[in-house]
């Protein structure tokens, strides 16, 4: 996200006995170091979702100048990911991840402005390479990652960032699991440059899992018919990408909050399908020059929530198929 995309701190949960394990010695289990992988970044081995968004209006100013009343008819994305794995030693792991998003816009009414995204097809990519280092700290796990990652268009290249994160594995029982620590960003248009990491996994008896990892999702789940698993919540995305006007960069960010359900399914072979639907929020949109950061922007919207749905396919060559 550009700002909040990189707020997506990966930080997950292990089987119980595994992480009691790894804080009573010094060595680090492989499952462990699994178990954060699994979340630097978030997502699984290879990925490829769609996103429909339904139409919603918006209201817009450029340049601290008020514009007419607009709407965007439509909205759709198509995502596609991949994580690799070079290096899985006892205190290490070395990955890369590569990312690359389509999204389609159309308004109702063109933005006849400098830096507005009349054109409806614009495409991102991003590449990262992840290090993630286990330790001890105060006599529990710690995990250190950096990142280093590029992104761009289909025509360029365009910034160069890092992040580093520091995070200790606070409790780990068979019905709590709580995790803390904090990231920076090496990003000049980052609204935020330095943010708390906190995850919480809790068991209620009933077989529900409440499941927060800030600032990313606060969901509650609970497994369900034979390879199911059902989320209700909501979850923090974002969409992002470049705009070449008169010699010029801009970029287009906008953070979303989609709140609703989830549903998963182990199809076998590896195999998992996604469904999610409800409400996304989009609260404020923000166009702004390259070189300045997103507090500097040209042309801003506020935008209505609208109905959305997302169906999605991930196949995991490396390891078990599982629901997650």
């Amino acid at each position: 996200m550009k700002t909040l995309r990189k707020l997506f701190i990966p930080i997950a949960f292990l089987p119980v006995k595994n992480l009691i394990y790894a804080q009573k010695r010094d060595s680090i289990p492989m499952r462990v170091r699994a178990f954060v992988a699994d979340k630097f970044p978030q997502s699984r081995d290879l990925n490829v979702e769609y996103t429909q968004v339904m139409p919603y209006q918006y209201t817009s100013k450029l340049q601290n100048g008020d514009l007419p009343d607009n709407k965007v008819k439509s909205f759709q994305q198509v995502k596609a990911n991949a994580n690799i794995y070079f290096i899985k030693k006892q205190k290490l792991l070395l990955s890369t991840s590569l990312n690359y998003r389509y999204t389609s816009l159309n308004t109702e009414h063109p933005v006849l402005a400098e830096a507005a995204p009349q054109e409806k097809d614009f495409h991102y990519h991003s590449e990262a390479l992840n290090f993630s280092y286990f330790s001890r700290l105060f006599n529990k796990t710690a995990i250190y990652t950096a990142t280093a990652s590029v992104d761009g268009s289909e025509q360029h290249f365009e910034r160069i960032r890092g992040m580093v994160t520091g995070s200790l594995i606070l409790k780990a029982t068979p019905k709590t699991k709580i995790m803390l620590g904090l990231a920076a960003f090496i990003d000049p248009s980052t609204q935020i440059p330095v943010l708390p990491i906190f995850t919480l996994e809790n068991k209620f008896n009933n077989g529900w899992v409440l499941d927060v990892l800030l600032p990313k999702k606060v969901l509650i789940r609970k497994d369900i018919f034979a390879n199911g698993r059902i989320s209700l919540g909501s979850e923090m995305d974002n969409t992002s990408f470049y705009i070449y006007r008169s010699d010029k960069t801009y970029e287009f960010r906008q953070v979303e909050i989609n709140s609703g359900a989830i549903y998963e399914h182990n199809l076998g072979g590896n195999f998992i399908g996604t469904l999610k639907t409800g409400i996304r929020a989009t609260p404020r949109t923000r166009i702004f020059e390259k070189q300045k950061s997103f507090k500097d922007y040209v042309f801003e919207s506020t935008n209505k929530p609208a109905f959305y749905f997302n169906v999605g396919v991930s196949y995991n060559p490396f390891g078990k198929p599982r629901v997650r």
